[in-house]
């Protein structure tokens, strides 16, 4: 069987009779079987479930009653609630924890007829741009075993880039659906902040979480994110807006005006490749008739600092709920509830989990807080603002989606290298607004460069539309 690039394609062969959902699941559970060994995308497989779904879609589809994502095979992220299967967040701490509850996104899709194939890998509760930080063991990049796919949803981007399903789930909090697909040459896309519920997502900083598809088309995660999102009961944060036909909207205006970050383009950080590349697309929009100018973003500098002091706040709070008394792992040398408590957590908490809830701990303490948490919610404030101003100046902003390419497994030890690689992504999470990458071509070595274009908030159909036709001009 053919690797597919969409959901159209796939649709047209299960409407020809060429293929069917269940020949599409056995392919891409043959698929798994084969790569998941080497690649570690996946944590665990649902073959039973998945074939079972598929015969259903199969039956509905001959009956022409068949949702809109008949044919679309899904991997999720393993933060993300299904009934009745495993939800750890790659982490000890919730070794054995079964979902009692379907969360609102993937009901959504299961509603569509989405076929679900598995729970996939990932930074361990999504903190960490590199998925190394996984109790599980390193995801790796399907262009290069040796190199990480990003993170933290880099088992979902993986699985895309390795053709081991069509389409997966992820979340991103400062670009972890957008900075694995740019390493692994794929499509990633973070709505604005409340389009999609965030029902059934393990939190981890909660003002910045985003549930957004990970796909090879923009097309497809149009769709997805189409299904996905609206108003829900169960998430009083999330938007009361009406949700576009996003899908039904990827002609793009014929001129734009966009923006990009000229500190971006000459951080002395950036890799030469993915700035030539990025000057290479800049040129392209310029010859097709937008208008295309340099801007001044004077906050670059402190966006890292401010995302950090914010979410580790966060989490300090969000992860206090995993203390080995209720549910997940508790530490069996416990003597006394303070030594289960403090057994518990520190033997089931990752050392880089362990390192974000101490610095958030210590930035919300009765000393610290105004010098740290209060300043950087102020800050947070002025780069809102001055993105947003920006966004009414211009349809949208380019900049690179990470500052290198993917790098060696391993190879960024010291914890501010690591986090200084989000340098790129964090704007867009911290200003609320949407943001995709798209793949723009690939280094000398063959790792994919990646393409970030953010624009205003609930504009995500007039960004799709652009990205749809960046993707058309990458392919021809």
């Amino acid at each position: 069987m053919k690797r597919f690039q969409s959901l159209s394609e796939v649709r047209s062969e299960l409407t020809a009779g060429t293929t069917s959902c269940r020949q599409l699941v056995e392919y891409y559970l043959g698929n798994i079987e084969r790569q998941n060994p080497t690649l570690n995308a996946f944590l665990e497989v649902w073959p039973d479930e998945a074939r079972t779904q598929a015969d259903a879609v199969d039956a509905k589809l001959a009956a022409g009653t068949a949702g809109p994502l008949a044919g679309m095979v899904i991997g999720l992220k393993d933060v993300l609630a299904y009934a009745g299967h495993s939800l750890q967040s790659s982490s000890l701490m919730l070794d054995g924890f079964k979902s009692l509850y379907t969360g609102t996104a993937v009901q959504r899709l299961l509603d569509a007829d989405a076929i679900l194939i598995g729970r996939q890998n990932c930074d361990e509760f999504a903190m960490g741009g590199s998925n190394e930080t996984s109790y599980f063991g390193p995801a790796r990049n399907a262009a290069d075993p040796s190199r990480v796919p990003g993170g933290s949803s880099g088992g979902s981007a993986v699985a895309v880039q390795a053709d081991m399903c069509l389409a997966s789930i992820g979340s991103d909090t400062g670009g972890s659906v957008r900075q694995p697909a740019a390493f692994c040459g794929v499509v990633g896309f973070k709505p604005t902040y409340s389009r999609i519920s965030r029902y059934g997502l393990v939190a981890f900083a909660s003002s910045f979480d985003q549930i957004g598809p990970i796909t090879r088309s923009v097309a497809d995660a149009a769709l997805l994110t189409e299904i996905m999102a609206g108003p829900d009961g169960m998430d009083s944060t999330a938007s009361q807006r009406e949700v576009p036909a996003y899908s039904q909207l990827l002609t793009p205006a014929p001129h734009y005006r966009i923006g990009y970050i000229a500190d971006a383009i000459d951080n002395e950080g950036l890799n030469p490749e993915i700035k030539a590349a990025l000057e290479t697309q800049l040129e392209l929009l310029r010859g097709q008739g937008h208008v295309v100018e340099a801007v001044d973003f004077p906050y670059l500098d402190y966006m890292i600092p401010t995302y950090y002091i914010l979410t580790t706040a966060e989490a300090s709070s969000n992860l206090g709920r995993f203390d080995g008394v209720k549910y997940g792992y508790r530490a069996p040398d416990a003597t006394d509830l303070e030594s289960l408590y403090k057994k518990s957590r520190a033997q089931g908490f990752g050392a880089e989990v362990q390192r974000r809830i101490l610095l958030g701990t210590f930035v919300l303490s009765a000393s610290y807080y105004d010098a740290y948490y209060t300043k950087a919610q102020r800050v947070r404030r002025l780069i809102k603002e001055k993105t947003d101003e920006l966004l009414r100046q211009y349809d949208f902003l380019v900049l690179p989606t990470t500052p290198t390419t993917a790098f060696k497994i391993g190879e960024k030890q010291d914890p501010v290298s690591m986090y200084l690689a989000d340098i790129f992504t964090v704007q867009a999470s911290l200003a609320g607004v949407p943001a995709i990458s798209v793949p723009v071509g690939e280094d000398a070595a063959g790792l994919p460069i990646g393409l970030q274009v953010m624009a205003g908030a609930f504009r995500e159909a007039e960004l799709l539309a652009f990205a749809s036709a960046l993707t058309e001009e990458v392919v021809a």
